[in-house]
C-alpha cells in the first residue's frame, strides 16, 4: 500500500511518521556508536569509564593550576621579604 500523495508531498499519520523517526534516530545513533568502538555490551561500561577519564583530566588541570599560582605568589612574597630584608640590613653590614 503506498500512500496517498497530495502535490507532490507524501501524506502519512503524524504517529506513523513520528514512529519512522524514532526508528531512523535509533538506528543513526547505533551505526554512529559503533563508528566510535561503543557498542556491544561493554559499552555503557566504556562510556562511564570516558567520563571518569575526563574528570579525572579536569581534577588534574584545576590542581595544575592552583599550584601554578601558589607557586607564583610564594615567589613574590620571598621576593618581597628578601627586598625588605636587604633594605632594611639584617643580614650583615652592607656598604
Amino acid at each position: 500500500m503506498t500512500p496517498p500523495r497530495s502535490e507532490g508531498f507524501v501524506r502519512m499519520p503524524d504517529a506513523e511518521f513520528e514512529a519512522i523517526l524514532a526508528r531512523a534516530a535509533e538506528k543513526g545513533a547505533k551505526r554512529a556508536l559503533a563508528d566510535v568502538g561503543l557498542d556491544g555490551n561493554e559499552a555503557a561500561l566504556d562510556i562511564r569509564d570516558l567520563r571518569s577519564l575526563l574528570d579525572c583530566i579536569r581534577l588534574v588541570r584545576r590542581t595544575a593550576m592552583q599550584t601554578a599560582v601558589r607557586m607564583i605568589t610564594t615567589g613574590v612574597m620571598l621576593a618581597l621579604l628578601a627586598g625588605i630584608a636587604i633594605k632594611l640590613k639584617l643580614f650583615g653590614g652592607g656598604p
